[in-house]
């Protein structure tokens, strides 16, 4: 497999064809944030949080890392004054979009948004709050929604359609009436194609997705195991 060469936050890097700018940096332990971004399903370059500087002859300009394929020669920075400021104001539009009160939330503490937050320094949004109205949907036997919480990564719609084959979830609407919604609209528990197997509650990265009667600060979550299970299926690498 041929080999590619670029520069990474003044560091030269190998890649292989057909990787990704933020696969070459995972590779080489240069960390880039993301939040729709889920190792074992095709990314769709949703959240824009993994924004990188690509330098050009004619300027730069800002890339999603996730969906950039590496071209020989590049220059990429994936951190600096305007890139930190995009990840600023991204992560306070998602805060002022939603409902995301931590305190009353079950992942508290283990919450990819809350993470996020920290990790770019925010401690306030400067956006007005809209507190949206959403459906919280407890029709499932083992599983609940709360659309409030949600961010439109799509990672489960993803994991349901690519991994399990269910094709349980999907987007519908536009603007502030976008939702994710199950079974063309209906509620949860009431689609057949639910097959229970729980990865999208996995797969979700804040608390939109959850098991029904989890605490406060309770529900942690291994989306490793999407990806274990992609490698194993890749790789005939099932037990027995």
């Amino acid at each position: 497999m041929a080999v590619k060469y670029i520069r990474v936050n003044g560091k030269m890097i190998s890649a292989r064809a057909g990787e990704t700018i933020l696969d070459a940096a995972k590779d080489a332990n240069i960390h880039i944030p993301r939040l729709c971004h889920l190792e074992g399903v095709s990314d769709v370059a949703a959240c824009r949080l993994c924004l990188v500087e690509l330098e050009t002859d004619r300027g730069s300009r800002l890339v999603p890392a996730c969906a950039t394929p590496v071209e020989e020669g590049m220059t990429v920075n994936t951190h600096n004054e305007k890139i930190n400021e995009y990840r600023r104001m991204i992560i306070e539009l998602l805060f002022a979009e939603g409902n995301h009160v931590c305190a009353v939330c079950v992942v508290n503490g283990n919450c990819e948004l809350q993470d996020l937050a920290i990790e770019v320094g925010m401690d306030h949004s400067r956006f007005e709050y809209r507190f949206p109205v959403r459906e919280v949907d407890l029709t499932h036997q083992i599983f609940g929604k709360d659309q409030g919480r949600c961010i439109f990564c799509t990672r489960c719609v993803r994991v349901c359609d690519e991994i399990e084959g269910a094709h349980v979830w999907d987007v519908a609407g536009r603007g502030h009436n976008l939702q994710i919604v199950s079974g063309l609209k209906q509620p949860w528990g009431n689609v057949d194609a639910c097959t229970k197997c729980g990865k999208c509650v996995e797969s979700c990265p804040t608390g939109s997705l959850f098991f029904k009667g989890s605490a406060v600060s309770e529900m942690q979550r291994d989306s490793g195991k999407l990806e274990f299970l992609v490698q194993a299926r890749d790789k005939h690498e099932w037990t027995r």
